[in-house]
């Protein structure tokens, strides 16, 4: 989850107002408040010491910026998975991916123990018509290891100019088998909205993900639905938020705006009170005029996306099929640092769902829970594990939940969830629902091994 602000100015501001707190604090708590300090500044110079040794003496004159960056970015990782230092580059390269448009692969990534890991590759990308998959493991691009790269260098390597070949080596599911792929890349143009019938009365909305696009493109597909489908037959919509690995919190709010008129959408809260930001339902309004509403998520649907299905299920709005999401409650605000010294990545606050519920390591749990029949050469490999295994993630205590499946089959109509969903909006009782997908998965599960051929 991406909030976007702009602190060049008002950081002027907020370091007077910490000078003055801090003159205060001496004031009343005297020695510790001193001593506390004299040890950062102790620390500071150590840093102080070891860059100006290893500029001396390293044994080939090293990059002086790099050194910097690095150990800039090295503190930030060091807090938690979503922190990070942006350059310059990276930070151009960052909008330019929030605005829906910029040249790659189209996969959204993170870093585990020293490799990147696929969150979830783009829809109708090079990478996910290439068979990439929410959970891999990238070890290497073009043979050179990943390990020692931030995610902002090895981000970079993978992009490139388009219709230049790229090779991937991935290490896939709990054996880590591993995949070569080799992809070409392409302009990465996201149309995070995508809408059509389903059948003659449901309108079916798939949301990629939540960039600057995303709320107006949902409106839009509202409004045309509402054209194509008469009233008195529009049974409902189904949205879509399947491997959508979230994006910016403004345009969440807006989707969840679009389907309730009144109530809180998201609650946010820094490490201080004051800091506890409250998002509430404004304007026009429910656009859907109060029809049906089921939501498909599952492994990989991640922070805005979780927002978005927390909020319609706290409210009793939407009905939620799938499996449990991913689990990612933080916020990260970006904070341009002026000039051409790039911005911070930093996790600022976490959300809450209406009724008060922390999604940080422990995800969305659907209200009804249908798996996918995965073919048998990808079980195993078709879980995420979720934010709750992410080294160095925010904790929540004792009650921390794993990832899900997040396998979606190609062909709809082996799309055991988007059935479901279909089947609850043409009236047929839940409880019937989840006994005949109950009944599939033991029947199944029964099922005699097949013999080979001699």
């Amino acid at each position: 989850m991406i909030r976007k602000t702009a602190l060049i100015a008002t950081g002027i501001a907020i370091g007077a107002g910490c000078a003055t707190l801090g003159q205060q604090a001496r004031a009343v708590i005297g020695a510790p408040a001193q001593a506390a300090s004299a040890d950062t500044y102790k620390n500071l110079s150590l840093f102080g010491d070891v860059f100006d040794k290893v500029r001396a003496d390293y044994v080939e004159k090293p990059d002086e910026q790099k050194l910097v960056e690095n150990a800039i970015n090295g503190m930030l990782t060091s807090l938690d998975p979503h922190s990070s230092y942006l350059d310059a580059k990276a930070f151009k390269d960052m909008r330019t991916q929030t605005e829906g448009k910029f040249g790659g692969l189209g996969i959204e990534v993170t870093q585990e123990d020293g490799l990147v890991k696929v969150v979830t590759p783009i829809d109708d990308t090079p990478a996910s018509r290439a068979g990439i998959m929410s959970g891999d493991l990238i070890g290497a691009i073009d043979d050179e290891t990943v390990q020692g790269m931030t995610l902002n260098q090895a981000v970079d390597k993978m992009r490139g100019a388009i219709n230049t070949p790229v090779k991937l080596t991935l290490f896939r599911g709990k054996n880590k088998d591993k995949v070569e792929v080799k992809l070409v890349r392409a302009e990465i143009h996201i149309k995070s909205v995508r809408s059509r019938k389903q059948g003659d009365d449901i309108a079916y909305v798939r949301i990629s993900q939540f960039n600057e696009e995303t709320a107006e493109g949902l409106r839009a597909a509202m409004a045309k639905a509402q054209q194509e489908i008469p009233a008195d037959k529009f049974k409902g919509y189904i949205l879509d938020l399947r491997n959508n690995p979230g994006g910016l919190l403004d345009q969440s709010i807006q989707v969840v705006n679009s389907f309730i008129d009144k109530g809180e959408i998201v609650s946010t809260r820094g490490r201080n009170a004051d800091e506890t930001q409250r998002y509430n339902a404004r304007g026009s309004g429910d656009l859907s005029k109060g029809k049906p509403v089921v939501v498909l998520i599952n492994g990989g649907s991640a922070s805005a996306s979780e927002i978005v299905a927390g909020a319609l299920q706290d409210h009793k709005r939407a009905t939620l099929i799938g499996t449990r999401s991913f689990g990612k409650g933080s916020v990260q605000t970006i904070i341009p640092l002026g000039g051409s010294s790039g911005a911070l990545r930093l996790t600022t606050a976490r959300y809450y769902t209406p009724s008060g519920r922390t999604i940080q390591a422990k995800g969305i749990d659907p209200d009804m829970i249908i798996l996918q029949d995965v073919p048998d050469e990808l079980k195993g490999k078709d879980d995420t594990k979720g934010e709750a295994s992410l080294k160095g993630h925010l904790k929540t205590g004792d009650e921390e939940k794993t990832g899900s499946q997040a396998y979606v089959p190609p062909d709809e109509a082996k799309d055991k969830q988007l059935t479901a969903a279909v089947e609850l909006l043409h009236g047929k009782p839940r409880a019937q629902i989840l006994a005949e997908q109950s009944k599939e998965v033991a029947k199944d599960t029964t099922k005699p091994p097949s013999k080979a051929a001699n």
